[in-house]
């Protein structure tokens, strides 16, 4: 069967293209991709780099030899297309040009990154044709989108791309979202949030492009999900140790937790560029007894760590909508988390989890003091609660129907 061919649709190819895949922080899109791929058919995978962190969960193991990697082609492969395509067929290059100027001035980036992404785009562009891509979908619309953007003005397939945040919203404009958005066959938003923040950089008359599919999570977790033991008072936070996930502040607010008299413990699962930070600031409030840094772990282990937990603790001071939350909620844990961007839309506060300001240390104390003093009964019913909520918006199957239904009406097959 060929890439994206099924009875119902015989012609429909399907490619996947990111920065970076498969990624400890991008089993999201593995989940997304693979449920395609079940309703579908076969989905070529396509990144421009190898994770920077190690691949540690098996399933993204099994992963990596699926995956055509753009710069991990020998110097040999981009000669040979430079000379057959990029000479070969210099009009569709020259078009390929204009456009990596167009994206390059003015953006963060400059022009010289955007002539990479034009020899990437090159190499892509060769490589779909031979396999008859009909439609890329991109996940993130920073550097991998451009990608696609100039692929497509050189005569490649057409584009769509999920915008999850806050990097894209952060830099509308310099890196192009708008041009990326009016030249696309579609864009997807994964909050109503995100979908407005979208609506401020393109036109009323490409607002219909803009669709809003959730991020999802599957059977794995809603198998696995279990009350929260009599005895558990511990706090689990998922996510790599960066600034903005906000774990330094998270620590100093449950250092302040135990200083007034709470029971309860941290674990930080994931790795990143904080860790010596966060590790010294544990050590300076003395707590090493309470905390614990996983690094990174697969995905059952993760699922382990919040089995073990009262409640998930993500102190973001910016995000679209974490996948962790998702992940708690089809495990039955409620969620002390922040009142930022998309989060609201599936966390409510005293219903599912317990929201709170962002950026400020005393109301993490106040947060983590409220889940301990919550009796577990109520706590057993707002995991549950949140679980419904997810299942209701965030189930693979439906969503994916969506997306592959855009697919579909792009392509002119809906």
């Amino acid at each position: 069967m060929s890439i994206g061919e099924n009875p119902a649709n015989p012609r429909m190819r399907v490619a996947y293209l990111t920065n970076q895949y498969p990624s400890v922080s991008h089993t999201f899109i593995r989940r997304e991709l693979t449920e395609l791929e079940r309703q579908v058919g076969e989905v070529a995978r396509f990144t421009i780099r190898d994770s920077k962190f190690d691949i540690v969960d098996p399933d993204d193991q099994r992963e990596v030899d699926k995956t055509f990697r753009v710069l991990k082609q020998p110097p040999v492969r981009w000669l040979k297309t430079l000379l057959r395509t990029g000479l070969g067929k210099l009009p569709d290059t020259i078009k390929g040009v204009r456009k990596a100027v167009q994206l390059g001035r003015g953006s963060q980036a400059g022009l010289s990154k955007h002539f990479v992404y034009l020899a990437e785009a090159l190499v892509l562009l060769e490589e779909m044709k031979a396999r008859g891509i009909d439609h890329v979908h991109v996940h993130f619309g920073t550097n991998p989108t451009a990608v696609a953007q100039i692929m497509h003005a050189m005569g490649g397939p057409q584009y769509s791309f999920t915008v999850h945040g806050p990097d894209e919203l952060d830099a509308p404009r310099s890196l192009g979202l708008g041009e990326k958005i009016t030249d696309s066959a579609f864009v997807v938003a994964i909050t109503s949030f995100c979908a407005g923040q979208l609506r401020r950089w393109v036109g009323h008359e490409h607002w219909e492009k803009i669709k809003i599919v959730h991020c999802t999570v599957g059977d794995e977790f809603f198998e696995q999900a279990e009350p929260i033991a009599e005895d558990s008072n511990t706090f689990v936070c998922v996510g790599r140790l960066s600034p903005q996930k906000g774990q330094l502040l998270l620590v100093e607010g449950f250092a302040m937790a135990i200083d007034a008299g709470v029971d309860a413990k941290l674990v930080l699962c994931g790795d990143g560029e904080m860790r010596e930070e966060i590790e010294a600031l544990i050590r300076a409030r003395g707590i090493e007894d309470r905390v614990r840094i996983t690094g990174w772990i697969s995905g059952e282990q993760v699922r382990q760590e919040l089995r073990g937990a009262r409640c998930l603790a993500l102190p973001s001071f910016a995000e679209g909508l974490p996948m962790v939350i998702m992940e708690a909620f089809a495990l039955e844990r409620p969620v002390l988390t922040t009142y930022i961007a998309g989060i609201p839309e599936l966390v409510v506060d005293d219903e599912n989890g317990f929201l709170i300001v962002s950026g400020n240390k005393d109301a993490i104390r106040d947060g983590i003091k409220r889940v301990m003093e919550t009796p577990l009964k109520r706590l057993r019913e707002m995991g549950a609660a949140g679980r419904e909520a997810v299942k209701r918006e965030h189930y693979t199957p439906v969503e994916t129907g969506k997306l592959i239904e855009e697919i579909k009406r792009s392509l002119g097959r809906g």
